[in-house]
């Protein structure tokens, strides 16, 4: 079976997907990314210590401020009204890192997946940027879509095995 790209059209050239004539429905995406610090790093930032400030709040306004503009960062996305975008953070102490949870919610005839990952994305880089003056060896890694719903494809939730 041959599978058309949708965003290339017959000549090669690029396009955005007319999603026109597909229907509104209610989707989720929820996304996560892990950030890994020195145990130093980690517990400056759990005492809200770091030389740049507040670190947490400023990555989730980061994530926020992101999404909202997804489309002007990633060329073929269609603008979407976000009903709901949350950016929250799981401290491990144990692993002194950080699991960064993206959740974008919209009613539209597209989904808010790209949205929550650069939610996800953009607050983990905000953080290393504030780390980075302590330490220079931080790891972003683990990024994963963990749920997404609504449209034609319907509900997926990341299952590892």
């Amino acid at each position: 079976m041959e599978h058309k790209l949708t965003h290339v059209l017959d000549d090669g050239s690029i396009t955005m997907v007319d999603v026109s004539k597909k229907k509104d429905t209610r989707r989720i995406a929820i996304y996560e990314i892990v950030i890994n610090l020195s145990e130093t790093t980690y517990n400056l930032l759990k005492k809200n210590s770091l030389p740049k400030g507040d670190v947490l709040n400023t990555a989730k306004v980061a994530g926020i401020l992101a999404a909202k503009n997804t489309p002007h960062l990633i060329p073929l996305t269609h603008p979407l009204p976000l009903t709901y975008l949350d950016v929250r953070f799981y401290l491990n102490d144990q692993e002194f890192s950080i699991r960064i949870e993206a959740e974008a919610r919209t009613t539209a005839k597209t989904g808010v997946e790209i949205e929550a990952m650069v939610a996800a994305h953009i607050a983990a880089i905000t953080i290393h940027d504030m780390c980075k003056s302590v330490q220079k060896d931080i790891l972003i890694s683990e990024g994963k879509l963990v749920y997404k719903s609504g449209g034609k494809s319907g509900e997926y939730t990341y299952n590892p095995g």
